[in-house]
């Protein structure tokens, strides 16, 4: 059954780690999604759009009598600075404007990243904390977010930490990473299970977070020495004394005010239930 609060919804990065797990819970709940791809096949039940950023006749058309954009298209490891910055940021803002000219009433949702906030916080990462990201990644994402903000459209920006779960071998890639920036295994890090994209997301939809920047986060950052030892990838253990002890860690409490709550609570939770 349709979901008939809704029209028609257009999300990108459809068939990315998080696009691809997102568009099967929507359809499932009857929303009418379609997908901006390029030569790619798309979840059942999902019209796929030929087309990309930055083909702007395809845009315009794919944004054309859309109610949402959930903007989900982004590079993010690679060496490449220029290839993350036309895709973060360009691409963003062709996006805003093909909805300005096309869709101007559309709720734009744009997902963003904990990755923004500075290592030496001295408190987890709140939205309303001073940005200046050095790296290319987050840096795009501050830039697309200003964007946003100040297109005039009905936005929110959805700020997600270490996304995991569904089979989705993320936190199978996490000790390369974690041994390559050689972390201490005492870092907490904030995660995000797959099914609580989609519950924020929902909210996103039905308004609750417009002209907002909000966190989404579960209830429990875990020591990189716990998550590595939930992959079979055990860290060694230290007790030297932890710089930064808020890297990777933010506050969730706005999204908890606005009724967020978290179906899978913790990482451990997720191991316990399968959901990993």
């Amino acid at each position: 059954m349709m979901n008939r609060q809704f029209g028609k919804i257009l999300v990108t990065g459809a068939t990315g780690l998080v696009g691809s797990r997102l568009l099967p819970r929507l359809v499932e709940a009857g929303y009418d999604c379609s997908a901006l791809v390029r030569g790619k096949e798309v979840t059942a039940g999902v019209t796929p759009i030929e087309g990309d950023l930055f083909d702007q006749p395809t845009l315009q058309a794919a944004v054309k009598d859309a109610v949402a954009i959930i903007h989900l298209a982004a590079v993010f490891r690679s060496p490449d600075t220029d290839l993350i910055w036309k895709s973060n940021l360009e691409g963003t803002r062709n996006l805003i404007n093909a909805v300005k000219h096309n869709a101007a009433d559309a709720r734009f949702i744009l997902a963003s990243t904990s990755n923004v906030y500075d290592a030496s916080n001295p408190h987890p990462g709140r939205e309303d904390d001073a940005l200046n990201p050095q790296h290319a990644y987050p840096a795009s994402k501050v830039a697309a977010e200003k964007e946003l903000r100040e297109s005039g459209l009905n936005w929110s920006v959805l700020r997600f930490p270490f996304v995991y779960g569904d089979g989705d071998g993320h936190l199978e890639e996490l000790p390369k990473h974690v041994v390559a920036a050689k972390f201490h295994p005492a870092m907490r890090m904030s995660t995000i299970h797959h099914r609580d994209i989609y519950t924020a997301i929902v909210m996103a939809l039905q308004g609750t977070m417009d002209d907002r920047v909000v966190n989404i986060a579960d209830e429990a950052p875990t020591t990189l020495y716990e998550l590595l030892q939930l992959v079979r990838e055990p860290m060694a253990p230290s007790a030297a004394p932890l710089v930064n002890p808020w890297h990777l860690h933010i506050d969730a409490s706005l999204a908890r005010s606005l009724g967020f709550r978290a179906s899978v609570r913790t990482v451990h939770q997720a191991a316990q239930e399968k959901l990993l």
